[in-house]
């Protein structure tokens, strides 16, 4: 569910924060990091609540006093939360809520990924998604998507809201 988490995150946060300066990349790479841990044979505490809100507090004090890295790196966690928003991973309270109730993460709290047509489904739709996304934001165009790739950034004239914006 790759493209699900991606398109559908960057969508989400686009959207919701209306903001040109704020690093997609990094909210990108937050709402599909989890899924390393898949791949490890997890889930573990990346599944958890614990996790995006540690991110949080470490980004915060790090970037005390320096505005411009923390707009960069707040999407950091903004995306790891977002993933288990996207997973569902809030329905499975052990771990969501780890370690609350237990140090052990159990693999039984592994999504169930039996259902291939859902699985195809959801990706299809993170297609769909990312396609309508890069027409929205203008991404075909060169200078954009230098923009976007260099600096996370979206263009500000391709975004939703029409009011001033400061800094």
């Amino acid at each position: 569910m790759f493209f699900w988490f991606l398109a559908i995150g960057f969508v989400l946060v686009a959207l919701v924060f209306d903001s040109p300066a704020l690093d997609y990349r990094m909210v990108m790479l937050g709402s599909v990091l989890p899924m390393v841990e898949l791949l490890a044979g997890g889930p573990w505490a990346l599944h958890t609540l614990l996790a995006p809100l540690a991110v949080l507090v470490v980004v915060m004090l790090v970037t005390r006093g320096r505005r411009l890295a923390r707009r960069r790196w707040l999407g950091l966690p903004i995306g790891l939360f977002l993933y288990l928003v996207l997973d569902g991973a809030w329905l499975r309270t052990e771990l969501f809520w780890w370690p609350v109730f237990g140090a052990q993460l159990d693999s039984a709290d592994l999504p169930d990924f039996k259902p291939w047509a859902a699985l195809i489904a959801l990706e299809l739709i993170g297609l769909a998604v990312g396609a309508w996304a890069i027409r929205r934001y203008g991404l075909a165009d060169r200078e954009r998507l230098r923009l976007f790739c260099t600096q996370g950034r979206l263009d500000r004239s391709q975004m939703g809201s029409t009011r001033p914006r400061r800094g």
